[in-house]
């Protein structure tokens, strides 16, 4: 042992902790294949409470310590399956069992709709498995331990390594053991004793502290359960005031950057965008002094061009429900029906009398807002197309209902 390891032992030493009973011997190396080296000679003579200190990953030294896979990744596995359980029944309770979300033609519940629940509390349980698994295993937190007041055991995270076996160890004896580390050739060997000088109990500062921290967290709880039970004639907190407060003129101020110090401007022309037709009720409502027409306006065209726009129109937005003879036995029905889901709304069969009764107008204004299940094709359908859509399925409606006296000749052998 040099001179300077002797120095730094005799000053490194605590007379507090070396008071204390023997609580391990600790082996310092100069190099990381010395300390594999020594790890092999304590594995092979059948130490079990060891360990090694290193400022820096060493390939290798875990085989040559002899640790064997860790339990933890089992730990994290149960978690993330806990999780994943833990999510599909809370979806399939909340969503299809205890508040059933009727929607027409989609099941109650389906794995694809949940997945971002299953992933979230699958990666939630499995860190926290992860972190208190790690703790548990390490016996952590330790807020003291006896190599703490060894002064040159601080190089472990600079350029020294260490081997240290504690006494609890069935094969531990001190004269035996302490002659084993010898043969391993450490720059220094010492006797590492029990700590004495740190208090047993909690300082009562670190006490007091977590007192005041649990007590300022139900704060927040008291605030919740307050606005819960009671009525505020007071605004809401600003906890963003720059979203709130704006540094931006409104529209009713005066804003002196323009000569008219208006803080509203007119649009620019061209920007909104107005079409021809907004003063004609007929053509955009459906509607005539308030009821709904039963003729179509007269500056739609009633023409081959229209029919066939019609067409295409109701095959893109109406044949997938309705089909595409207008009988409700489109694509999406058939499906619907097959999955026998028990929310599905069958679509109308447009050939049924008192539709072909209703007003061109009132179909245009289903075919606007939308009725039950059907939503609105406003926003999609132009005007124009829309009304296009009413004419053809009035072809469509007349085809199903035409009396024979209006079919010509080759219609009627046809349909012999």
């Amino acid at each position: 042992m040099s001179d300077e390891h002797k120095e730094e032992k005799r000053s490194s030493d605590a007379p507090t902790s070396a008071d204390g009973p023997l609580h391990g011997l600790l082996a310092e190396y100069e190099t990381p294949s010395a300390l594999v080296h020594a790890s092999r000679k304590v594995r092979d003579a059948g130490y079990q409470k060891w360990d090694t200190f290193t400022p820096f990953p060493i390939h290798g030294i875990e085989k040559a310590m002899g640790i064997r896979m860790t339990s933890l990744p089992w730990i994290v596995l149960v978690a993330a399956l806990t999780g994943l359980l833990t999510a599909i029944t809370l979806q399939w309770w909340t969503n299809a069992f205890d508040y059933k979300f009727i929607s027409s033609g989609k099941p109650m519940w389906s794995i694809p709709a949940n997945v971002p629940i299953y992933f979230e509390l699958t990666v939630l349980f499995s860190a926290f498995a992860a972190l208190g698994g790690m703790l548990a295993l390490n016996n952590l937190p330790h807020p003291s331990h006896p190599l703490d007041h060894k002064k040159h055991f601080a190089k472990v995270t600079d350029d020294r390594f260490f081997l240290y076996i504690e006494k609890d160890d069935e094969r531990f004896d001190p004269a035996e053991t302490r002659e084993m580390l010898e043969k391993t050739h450490p720059v220094s060997l010492e006797d590492v004793h029990e700590d004495h000088s740190t208090p047993a109990q909690m300082p009562k500062k670190i006490l007091l502290a977590a007192a005041v921290v649990a007590v300022i967290a139900l704060v927040p709880f008291g605030v919740f359960a307050k606005m819960r039970e009671t009525r505020n004639t007071q605004p809401r907190i600003h906890a963003m005031g720059d979203m709130d407060w704006q540094n931006k003129f409104q529209a009713q101020q005066p804003n002196p950057l323009f000569s008219d110090n208006m803080a509203m401007r007119a649009p620019e022309p061209g920007t909104v965008a107005v079409e021809d037709h907004v003063d004609d009720d007929h053509l955009t409502t459906g509607k005539v002094d308030g009821q709904f027409a039963r003729t179509f306006p007269q500056s739609f065209k009633l023409d081959e061009t229209s029919m066939a726009r019609g067409k295409e129109r109701f095959d893109i937005f109406c044949a997938p429900c309705h089909g595409v003879s207008g009988n409700g036995d489109g694509m999406v029905n058939q499906r619907a029906s097959a999955l026998a889901e028990g929310t599905w709304v069958p679509p109308t069969n447009l050939g049924l009398d008192y539709l072909r009764l209703m007003p061109v107008g009132q179909l245009y204004d289903a075919i606007t807002h939308g009725v039950r299940n059907m939503p609105p094709y406003a926003s999609q359908i132009s005007v124009e197309d829309r009304w296009a859509v009413v004419l053809y399925l009035r072809a469509l409606q007349k085809s199903k209902a035409a009396p024979v006296g209006e079919l010509t000749d080759a219609e009627r052998a046809a349909l012999k």
